[in-house]
């Protein structure tokens, strides 16, 4: 493989990587079966690649494979179409239309990363181990020699700090 091809290769797997998980959440929005929705990335990948010279790579990459990927959800559907829990077109295209546009979750989500990156290093801890899976508020507390009453008011006032945050980053972004 030349050097100039390499570097397509490497520009191509930086920008799928980035955005795949984003692909797939679209396709999943789309097709109820996890099957399919494996099967439709699959071929939405081999196909942006196979464009992928074509993409300007000033463009928005995600917004590009959203509509790749709605092609293809359209493709597979026609296919299946006599399947009677596959949904018509005009209801995908709606539904596919409102994924597409609806990217102020995902700016949201960067925003609490930037928000928690900014509280002191002890309210981001409390954060963190409050919100680890199977954590319970009486046993940190108890831990971090406080009331579990005194925990919940702390982690209360953090999420404020941080919903407040994350409204004053959306804002500059334009979302609501």
């Amino acid at each position: 493989m030349n050097p100039a091809h390499q570097q397509i290769h490497r520009d191509f797997l930086r920008f799928f990587m980035t955005h795949e998980a984003a692909v797939q959440g679209f396709i999943r929005t789309l097709v109820s079966r996890r099957e399919d929705v494996a099967e439709i990335l699959q071929e939405v990948a081999v196909v942006l690649w196979e464009k992928f010279a074509e993409f300007d790579q000033s463009r928005d990459f995600r917004q590009w494979a959203f509509g790749i990927a709605r092609y293809n959800v359209l493709a597979h559907l026609r296919d299946r179409s006599r399947d009677r829990h596959v949904f018509d077109e005009s209801l995908i295209t709606l539904i596919a239309d409102e994924a597409t546009a609806d990217t102020s979750g995902e700016l949201r989500r960067q925003a609490l990363e930037v928000c928690l990156e900014k509280l002191p290093p002890a309210q981001r801890e409390i954060v963190l181990a409050a919100y680890q899976p199977k954590t319970r508020i009486d046993m940190l507390a108890r831990q971090r020699g406080q009331t579990a009453m005194s925990l919940y008011k702390l982690l209360h006032r953090i999420r404020l700090a941080l919903l407040e945050c994350i409204d004053r980053n959306c804002v500059v972004e334009g979302v609501s």
